[in-house]
């Protein structure tokens, strides 16, 4: 792996030879019942999509964590979009992961149906476009994600002040990940022997604040990449830990990764956030684990500027999307799952989301 071909980079990290090759060095780690742990959605889809669970010795299980930013995001999220954009003079803009999100009463896309103004971007620059060229309307960004994404905001964010922008704020559900595994790696629900940690949020935020993991826990971690190639290797460097009895964070997906992250990235989310609680689908209040708007740019706090205010409500009876992100269930445990809840009509947010667990085991016939 250290001589990749830049130019067939996905061939060679799909290339069915080194697959092999990394599986019989994975089985002859022998029998013992091992869990390992992705944190990351993007790794549920690509675990999925590639058969890797199959591919795996039995004696190797792997648990789906809580790394779907839109599915750990609460039906309070929705509620409080839904509302501040029921004006006339409003427009709500979202990534389109967000549209058919449940909220305690209705998604996005019905609220659409029922009159508000609702546009899918692709950036949040492009709501902060938007606010430019509609000075007189209110321009909303429903902003969700984690340290991947919330330096982007933050740069909106920026830039609407440099444009002098009065009529653009954001409702911010920006989340911070190495607090919730805390939470997570110490419920009694969950016993994980090692940890693939996410590699698009490693990008930004290095390897550093996943060290707790090993020094504190006694987890091994491996930041890893999202290729077939990628993911295994990931795991046969769990497995040498857990062999030798060691604990540390390795970066396995050195082409995006570092110990120090990005600093701009970095600056940018420092610029503008603080940390703060915030409420977790499936966890419940975690402290210190939400970006909130510091208070030179509480102008363009939706909320605070609208005055919206909106109770958290409960997950549906039988819904089991909570226990799914906290990988104390499976969601063929659910008895929701396929049935009362599916993509075309789903309950849970980790049905609807692309980076889904229950989605991809819908998808994939998990």
């Amino acid at each position: 792996m250290k001589n990749l071909n830049v130019e067939n980079l996905n061939e060679e990290l799909r290339d069915p030879a080194k697959v092999q090759a990394l599986l019989s060095a994975i089985r002859k780690f022998g029998s013992r019942s091992i869990s390992l742990m992705e944190v990351c959605g993007t790794h549920t889809m690509s675990i999925f999509r590639y058969g890797i669970r199959e591919m795996l010795p039995q004696n190797i299980k792997l648990l789906s964590g809580p790394g779907c930013p839109v599915c750990v995001t609460p039906y309070r999220a929705i509620d409080e979009a839904i509302a501040a954009a029921k004006h006339p003079n409003r427009i709500l803009t979202t990534f389109g992961d967000m549209v058919r999100v449940p909220g305690s009463r209705m998604s996005l896309a019905q609220a659409k149906a029922e009159g508000i103004d609702l546009r899918v971007v692709y950036s949040p620059l492009d709501a902060v476009g938007l606010a430019a060229e509609n000075q007189d309307r209110e321009i909303i960004f429903l902003a969700i994600g984690f340290e991947t994404t919330a330096p982007t905001i933050a740069a909106a964010v920026l830039t609407a002040e440099e444009l002098n922008l009065k009529n653009f704020s954001i409702i911010g559900n920006n989340k911070t990940l190495p607090g919730a595994l805390r939470v997570l790696l110490t419920s009694p629900d969950v016993k994980v022997d090692g940890l693939i940690c996410p590699g698009h949020i490693s990008t930004i935020i290095g390897s550093e604040p996943f060290r707790f993991i090993p020094e504190e826990l006694g987890i091994p971690a491996v930041i890893t990449g999202f290729e077939p190639v990628d993911i295994l290797q990931g795991i046969y460097m769990l497995l040498t830990q857990i062999q030798k009895e060691t604990a540390q964070v390795q970066i396995q997906y050195r082409r995006g990764a570092s110990s120090g992250g990005n600093p701009h990235a970095l600056k940018l989310l420092n610029q503008v956030f603080q940390s703060g609680d915030d409420n977790w689908r499936g966890f419940g209040v975690i402290p210190g684990t939400g970006l909130k708007i510091k208070k030179e740019y509480e102008h363009f706090d939706t909320l605070k500027k609208f005055n919206v205010t909106i109770p958290d409500v409960d997950d549906p009876i039988g819904c089991r999307c909570g226990d799914v992100l906290r990988g104390a269930a499976a969601p063929l445990e659910c008895p929701m799952f396929g049935k009362a809840c599916t993509p075309e009509k789903p309950v849970g947010a980790c049905m609807v989301s692309t980076e889904g667990t229950c989605a991809a085991y819908y998808k994939y016939g998990g």
